[in-house]
């Protein structure tokens, strides 16, 4: 009986393992705001997608403030900005807060939410702090009232996609929770076992299982998201090297489990050779 309770044991804490920890990955890395602006911050040094993020800020610029006569002169004014926003030196600061304002906008409870009829439906980056810094220099350089907008909003996602960004947001959190679960369980094993070396084994054994799972399954996710194109060449960019960022990231916590698991396949091992067994009693 308490060998099959280990057993179940086992089996029930790899098998929480195997949903919490992509859930705590995914609440570090994307739902919580420094592990998002930590994974896409360096989309931000990306040479063209820098200049069509900026394009595309630069193109948000209210100019209705612009006399007519002047118009024809600051359009090449408009291009040159677009050009050398990323060069600015408050380039790296507008870029992360883009970042951080874009995850409220994405990741917003649903009761905090804006319940505009305008709200976004998709995934998209809120461009402002970007388009403020174009707007300083540009009134610099011509001498012009310009005032930028609180927020500014470029399209990089379909609806679909920000529903499975709803769906992660209420996902992750239980990882915790699975994996709080997952010890218990363990613990339940060891403790219940009439070898416990055979737990160790076993749990090795499941890591080595799971790392090998999750890293199929995010290949497979990848080449899913990857393969999939919008049509709008920043957001299919944006999406392509995020996923890419995404996935280099979770494939450090895999190798981390496959070397825990070949770690306690080891120790078991170990185990076993120093304590064989009991010896038949002698007459």
């Amino acid at each position: 009986m308490r060998t099959f309770i280990s057993a179940i044991a086992v089996v029930v804490g790899v098998l929480l393992s195997a949903l919490a920890v992509p859930a705590i990955w995914l609440d570090r890395n994307v739902v919580q705001a420094d592990g998002f602006v930590a994974l896409a911050a360096p989309l931000g040094r990306d040479a063209e997608f820098q200049q069509r993020l900026a394009t595309a800020a630069v193109g948000t610029i209210d100019a209705g403030a612009i006399p007519d006569a002047l118009a024809g002169l600051v359009t090449p004014v408009l291009e040159a900005a677009a050009g050398s926003l990323t060069a600015l030196p408050g380039y790296p600061a507008a870029w992360e807060e883009t970042l951080r304002k874009s995850h409220r906008l994405s990741f917003a409870a649903p009761e905090s939410a804006p319940a505009a009829p305008d709200s976004p439906s998709s995934l998209t980056l809120d461009v402002a702090p970007l388009v403020a810094l174009a707007t300083e220099e540009l009134a610099h350089t011509t001498g012009l009232p310009l005032t930028a907008p609180e927020q500014t909003l470029v399209n990089v996602g379909e609806p679909e996609q920000r529903q499975m960004v709803e769906r992660a947001s209420a996902y992750a959190p239980l990882g915790y929770s699975l994996a709080i679960g997952a010890g218990i369980a363990f613990a339940l094993a060891l403790v219940s076992a009439r070898r416990r070396w055979t737990v160790v084994l076993a749990v090795g054994l499941g890591a080595l299982a799971l790392a090998g799972l999750w890293a199929a399954g995010s290949q497979f996710a990848r080449d899913a998201v990857v393969g999939t194109a919008s049509g709008n060449g920043l957001s299919d960019m944006f999406k392509n090297a995020f996923v890419a960022a995404a996935s280099s990231s979770f494939q450090f916590w895999v190798g981390a489990a496959a070397i825990t698991g070949a770690v306690l396949v080891t120790a078991a091992v170990v185990i076993r050779i120093a304590s064989p067994g009991r010896r038949a009693p002698t007459r």
